[in-house]
């Protein structure tokens, strides 16, 4: 059970382990954690339509993987999608698709390449997480977003989230960077295959 790619994935130690970890598992991935009900596509994705018109653009896939989670909103007529990842693997499931403006390698945590105020909104699934990115990996995404606009993204909910990310959530909101617009209750990301691991999906709108 140690060696599977999820274990690698959620036990890395650096980003390049990350990355090396994820390259490795790119062609399998969503076959994978699809097969242990991946939920976090299909609840990010409903939880985006409610509070983003379908005529936003630039949208930034933050952390976009193979494009599992954007899919279904192309499907529903979404389109300027930018994606973002750290492994080029994945990047490359997300090229085939076909689904993106722009694809580019990049870590979560630095200082993404993008003005101030430039997107419309913001997704990242499954990305914003110990062992992924940082907490201040928010701190970037409310930089490069329009006032009013939203972000939405998930976290982890159970024993294995680390206080820094709560806290991140709570200093950006006394800041006046972004309020809170909408969260949904905790549910199991992966309940055939990881069942003790927990998300919630939350939405903010930066100020």
């Amino acid at each position: 059970m140690q060696d599977r790619p999820v274990e690698r994935v959620y036990k890395a130690q650096s980003a390049d382990e990350s990355r090396r970890a994820y390259d490795a598992w790119a062609e399998t991935y969503e076959a994978d954690l699809c097969a242990m009900g991946y939920r976090i596509p299909a609840i990010i994705a409903a939880t985006f339509t409610r509070f983003v018109p379908p005529e936003t653009t630039p949208i930034l896939d933050a952390g976009c993987g193979g494009g599992i989670q954007t899919e279904a909103l192309a499907q529903l007529g979404y389109t300027g999608f930018v994606g973002i990842d750290l492994s080029e693997g994945m990047l490359e499931i997300a090229r085939r698709k076909g689904i993106y403006k722009h694809l580019q390698q990049q870590a979560l945590g630095p200082q993404l390449p993008f003005a101030d105020n430039h997107f419309g909104a913001v997704i990242s699934a499954g990305t914003i997480t110990p062992g992924h990115a940082p907490p201040e990996s928010l701190d970037e995404l409310v930089r490069i977003t329009r006032p009013g606009a939203p972000i939405v993204f998930s976290l982890r909910s159970d024993r294995g989230q680390v206080p820094a990310y709560l806290q991140t959530l709570e200093r950006l909101t006394r800041a006046g960077q972004w309020r809170h617009i909408f969260s949904t209750d905790s549910f199991q990301s992966m309940p055939y295959g990881e069942p003790e691991i927990l998300n919630r999906i939350h939405v903010y709108e930066v100020v």
